[in-house]
């Protein structure tokens, strides 16, 4: 059985490997352009072309796979490359790009999802994100046939897991990436052994909710919101975009913090403590935080005891 993959990030990657591992062919990956990115702004590849390349697996980037859309050649030579590819299905992971009516019909079997959360809830861009940003106690993977609506298709396969009050979006990115790359294998599998897919479970109508895009604006914290709200978005925004507020005017990230059940009553941003003992307590709109990992401009993540040696906290309040 042979399997055309389209992916972007490292979510995506993990799924291609898994797929590559089991044994099935690959004669194609789609994956989004070659972006500049680092300090000095060099042209990398996505991991998905990264590892298709290292495993002498054939890779396009086109940036546009819709015929209306405003590059209709381009479109027109993907749709091309994908007809005359053979193929029987094809697995889409934050691929990055829509996928038109012209190009889900294109696969015999159709094009298949992994998608980061518990449809209906959090389709679209950032659903790992959003579920630590709103305390959702579980997430999962679903595994659904795509169509045209945004994450709306019959789900396939659906597998939960628990987060717990520490996790951050890369370490349950991490997890979720494995656990859609095992269900993928699954899913593909069964199709091998059955020449056909299960019809698919229709996704309810209540409970729908959408994960839009993360902006980097949104980790600027306000101070005078709760602490367990200030603690989910530190979580959340971990890698990406980094939690942060300002201590005389010098932007300074939160990576990591925890909970103080109950401290003084002071204003939201002051800081309570900070020494080597206590660490880095601020107040909140209500309750406090433990900060146990700051960043400021031009060094590295570092623990609170690291970091008061050179950015006494003392006294303080951060805005």
């Amino acid at each position: 059985m042979k399997i055309i993959f389209a992916g972007t990030p490292e979510f995506a990657a993990t799924a291609l490997a898994a797929l590559h591992a089991a044994g099935f062919e690959i004669p194609l990956v789609l994956t989004q352009p070659d972006r500049p990115a680092g300090r000095g702004m060099q042209m990398h590849a996505s991991p998905v072309k990264q590892f298709a390349t290292a495993h002498g697996i054939a890779v396009a980037q086109p940036i546009s796979l819709r015929l209306d859309g405003k590059y209709p050649d381009i479109a027109k030579e993907a749709h091309a490359l994908l007809q005359s590819t053979p193929h029987d299905v094809m697995v889409v992971a934050a691929y990055g790009l829509i996928l038109p009516r012209s190009v889900l019909d294109i696969p015999a079997h159709g094009c298949i999802n992994i998608h980061a959360s518990l449809l209906p809830r959090w389709r679209g861009a950032a659903p790992i994100h959003r579920a630590i940003e709103s305390g959702d106690a579980e997430t999962g993977i679903t595994i659904m046939q795509m169509e045209e609506g945004l994450d709306t298709g019959p789900m396939l396969a659906m597998e939960r897991m628990p987060i717990d009050g520490g996790t951050t979006t890369g370490e349950l990115h991490d997890r979720l990436a494995e656990m859609g790359g095992r269900m993928i294998v699954d899913v593909m599998q069964q199709l091998k052994r059955q020449g056909s897919l299960p019809p698919g479970t229709p996704q309810p109508d209540a409970g729908v909710t959408y994960a839009a895009k993360i902006a980097k604006e949104e980790g600027t914290l306000d101070l005078s919101q709760p602490a367990p709200v200030l603690h989910r978005k530190i979580r959340a925004f971990n890698p990406f975009p980094g939690a942060v507020a300002h201590f005389n005017d010098i932007p300074v990230k939160f990576w990591r913090a925890d909970l103080v059940e109950s401290g003084p009553a002071a204003e939201p941003g002051q800081v309570l403590a900070a020494n080597a003992q206590d660490g880095v307590v601020v107040a909140c709109g209500g309750g406090a935080l433990r900060l146990l990992e700051l960043q400021k401009p031009g060094s590295k993540r570092l623990p609170a005891a690291e970091f008061l040696k050179g950015f006494p906290l003392e006294g303080g309040r951060f805005r």
